[in-house]
C-alpha cells in the first residue's frame, strides 16, 4: 500500500455517492422506457419482450449491488477508515462489475448482430466486434477476480492494467459497432430522396446509440488512469450498463416511429418464424427480388425497390 496516498471522502465514497446518485436516475428513465416499451408494443416479438424484461430485471439487480456497497461504505462504516483500508473489497462492488458488464455484452451483441445483417454477413466486421465485445466481458471478469484478491481497497491501482484493458475495448467495440453501421447504412443510398432520407436517420440513430455509449466508456477509462486513487471512475461506470441498456430500448422504440408509424398495435408481430429471428434482432423475412445486395442501382425503378428493402429492414430489425 502506498504510504503516499492521503484518504479523502469527497474524492473516494463523496464520488461513490455521486455515482450512485446517478445511477438511479438512469434506472429511473431505464424503467419509464421499459413501461413505455410494453405499453406501445403489445404485439411485438416475445423475443423482444423476454430480452427488454430480462435486461430490466438485471438492472434492477444491478442497482441493489450498488446500493448495497453505497450504504455499507457511507452509512455502516462512517468514520472508520480503518475498517475500509483495511478490509477487502466489498463483494457487492465486485459483483457489480460482472452485472454491468454482463448487460453491456448483450446488448453489444445485438448491434454486433445488426452489423452482420446490413453488411450481407461479413464474417471480418462481425467477428472483430464480437472479438472487442467479449474480450470486454473476460476481461471485467478477470478485473473482479483480481478485485475480490486484494486485501485492501487502495490496492486496485495495483491491478489498473486489467480495467484499463477492459473499458479501452469497450470503447473500441462501440466505435467500430457504429462505424460499420455507419457504412454500410450509407451503401444503401440510391439517389432517390425519400430512400436516402430514411437512410440518414438510421445512421444518426446509429451514431447516436454508438456515440454515448462510448462516449460514457471513455469517460470511465479517462478517470481511471487520471485518477486512479479515486473513486471518480465510480460515478460514470456504475451507469454504463444501463446507458448500454436504455440504448437497446431507444432503438426498440424508434423501429417504428422513425417513419411516422406510431406503435405496431395493430398488427401481430408474433409469428413463430419471427420469433426466432427476434432472439437475434435481424429481420428474418426471406430475401426477395427487393433486397438491395441483388440489385444494380442504376434506375428509378430499382431506386424504388432498394426503398422499398430499406424501409422493410427498418420496420423489421433493430439499427
Amino acid at each position: 500500500m502506498s504510504s503516499s496516498f492521503d484518504f479523502n471522502y469527497e474524492s473516494t465514497f463523496g464520488a461513490l455517492l455521486i455515482g450512485f446518485g446517478l445511477s438511479c436516475v438512469i434506472f429511473g428513465i431505464l424503467s419509464i422506457q421499459t413501461f413505455t416499451y410494453f405499453q406501445r408494443y403489445p404485439s411485438d416479438l416475445l423475443a423482444y419482450k423476454l430480452l427488454v424484461a430480462s435486461i430490466w430485471v438485471i438492472e434492477v439487480f444491478d442497482q441493489v449491488l450498488i446500493g448495497h456497497a453505497t450504504y455499507v461504505y457511507i452509512i455502516s462504516r462512517y468514520g472508520n477508515v480503518v475498517s475500509v483500508i483495511a478490509t477487502r473489497i466489498l463483494w457487492s462492488l465486485v459483483y457489480q462489475t460482472i452485472v454491468g458488464s454482463f448487460v453491456g455484452t448483450v446488448v453489444k451483441t445485438c448491434f454486433a448482430l445488426r452489423v452482420w445483417r446490413f453488411s450481407n454477413h461479413s464474417i471480418i466486421i462481425t467477428g472483430i466486434i464480437l472479438i472487442l465485445v467479449f474480450g470486454t466481458f473476460g476481461l471485467a471478469i478477470c478485473y473482479a477476480y483480481k478485485c475480490s484478491q486484494l486485501t485492501s481497497i487502495l490496492l486496485v491501482n495495483d491491478i489498473k492494467m486489467y480495467g484499463t484493458y477492459a473499458l479501452a475495448a469497450g470503447v473500441a467495440a462501440d466505435f467500430v459497432t457504429s462505424a460499420s453501421l455507419c457504412f454500410f447504412l450509407h451503401r444503401l443510398r440510391t439517389g432517390h430522396q425519400k430512400s436516402d432520407s430514411l437512410v440518414n436517420r438510421l445512421t444518426i440513430y446509429a451514431v447516436n446509440t454508438g456515440g454515448v455509449t462510448g462516449a460514457v466508456s471513455l469517460t470511465t477509462l479517462l478517470l481511471y488512469n487520471i485518477s486512479p486513487h479515486t473513486f471518480y471512475f465510480m460515478a460514470t461506470f456504475f451507469c454504463l450498463g444501463k446507458v448500454y441498456a436504455l440504448s437497446l430500448l431507444c432503438t426498440l422504440h424508434t423501429r417504428k416511429t422513425i417513419r411516422g408509424r406510431g406503435t405496431d398495435r395493430g398488427g401481430n408481430t408474433t409469428s413463430k418464424a419471427g420469433e426466432v429471428g427476434g432472439i437475434f434482432l435481424v429481420n428474418h423475412q426471406p430475401r426477395s427480388s427487393f433486397d438491395v445486395e441483388e440489385i444494380p442501382a442504376k434506375s428509378m425503378h430499382i431506386d424504388v425497390q432498394q426503398e422499398v428493402a430499406v424501409v422493410s429492414d427498418a420496420d423489421g430489425s433493430v439499427v
